[in-house]
């Protein structure tokens, strides 16, 4: 083993120096400490810009954790030393996890369905009422919800009450989630826009939140992804069923549930490589030039990212996840759109269609099941791939049910 030391000396503006001392020890069978790029790379057999040695040297040596390492908590305020400054306040980090509860779904059922087809405007849609039309129908006809507790928004009634302006959807939602109690069921579904604007709170990877967007969106604002969590998903406690559909665009985030699931029945993971992809790239082309230092530089950066990423994802988790019962499928991927579509000779939401005919066909189907099954039927002809994403860890292989 060799060891390699390295003494930093720091000075502050009030004058005070630091020095700190770093030693870092280095495994090699040459007993050389690698000081170039090319150096640390000759260690190595495997090609270093390949998915293999991304994945045995950095994923699983640890470095970037996988959601079975992250636990969901909240920070608590702890009593506060004396010594600390009147305007700090000191918070810790408990071990213990904190639970959820899924939902029997035998008890209180209440819907809100919201189509809107932009009548008499260039972002005009056909089939966002139809799809209110058929999903009540068909809730009502096989999961026991009934039209007497359901708020219906569509932009073709006369009941100013029941246009889908934002402040309307917003009242609709908190009627939906108010007075939760353990084994109730909630459903929502939403037909119409959707689309992104940038990201100002820092908790979304692609830098964009995504929206919805209410008939009177142009002059009073779209509805973010951080709004509808909070309005839909904060506000409910252990034991509450609360499934949602997005029927429009950039939908795959859309209310920010921090576990989203693959068609596999697993966890999606972070996709470092994707983010890092032509940062390799250019990394590759440097050091096959000979300029190791900008390789060096990129593989830095890549590294940086891949940290940021992990970070921003434990926080999402720890902020974002609820002891509800929250399951919500998309229309699509956040940087996809969903089809307004026609089907069985009827203007229809893709999703919404897709949904309703998977359930007709197989009445009991896991999630797993039900969300390969969605994707199916739209991939023959739609290239837009739903999402499932949950509040907390689930099993794919339980039964569907609301």
């Amino acid at each position: 083993m060799s060891r390699h030391s390295e003494t930093k000396t720091y000075t502050s503006p009030d004058g005070t120096t630091t020095t700190t001392t770093t030693t870092t020890y280095f495994n090699s069978s040459s007993g050389i400490i690698p000081k170039t790029f090319h150096d640390f790379t000759s260690h190595f057999n495997e090609d270093p810009f390949s998915s293999d040695f991304f994945k045995k040297y950095v994923e699983d040596s640890g470095a970037i954790p996988s959601h079975g390492q992250i636990k969901k908590v909240k920070y608590k305020k702890q009593e506060q030393p004396s010594d600390l400054p009147d305007d700090f306040n000191l918070f810790v980090k408990p071990t213990e996890k904190v639970e959820y509860k899924t939902s029997a779904c035998t008890g209180r059922k209440r819907a809100v369905l919201i189509g809107i087809n932009y009548y008499h405007s260039e972002y005009q849609l056909r089939g966002c009422i139809n799809d209110v039309s058929n999903i009540k129908n068909f809730i009502t006809g096989n999961y026991g919800f009934e039209e007497s507790n359901m708020k219906i928004l569509t932009d073709e009634q006369l009941d100013p009450e029941l246009i889908p302006t934002r402040e309307n959807i917003i009242k609709a939602i908190k009627w939906l989630v108010h007075d939760p109690q353990a084994n109730d069921s909630y459903f929502f579904h939403y037909s119409g826009h959707g689309g992104q604007v940038e990201d100002e709170a820092g908790d979304e990877e692609d830098g964009f939140d995504e929206t919805i967007m209410p008939v009177d969106f142009m002059t009073n604002g779209q509805i973010i992804d951080d709004e509808l969590h909070a309005l839909m998903v904060a506000p409910l406690p252990k034991g509450v069923r609360l499934t949602v559909i997005f029927d429009c665009c950039h939908s795959g985030t859309v209310l920010d549930l921090p576990y989203i699931y693959s068609t596999r029945g697993v966890l999606k993971e972070t996709n470092i490589l994707a983010l890092g992809g032509k940062s390799l790239l250019n990394a590759g082309f440097s050091y096959i030039k000979g300029d190791k230092n900008s390789a060096m530089n990129t593989l830095k950066e890549l590294k940086n990212t891949a940290a940021e990423h992990q970070k921003l994802r434990r926080k999402n988790i720890e902020t974002k996840g609820s002891p509800a019962d929250v399951i919500m499928f998309s229309g699509c991927k956040d940087a996809q759109t969903s089809a307004d579509a026609q089907e069985a000779g009827e203007a229809t939401g893709a999703m919404s269609y897709a949904l309703i005919k998977s359930l007709k066909a197989n009445k009991n189907p896991t999630y797993q099941e039900l969300l390969n099954s969605i994707r199916d039927v739209l991939k023959t002809k739609y290239a837009q791939k739903p999402q499932l994403s949950a509040s907390h860890e689930m099993n794919m292989n339980d039964k569907f049910t609301m």
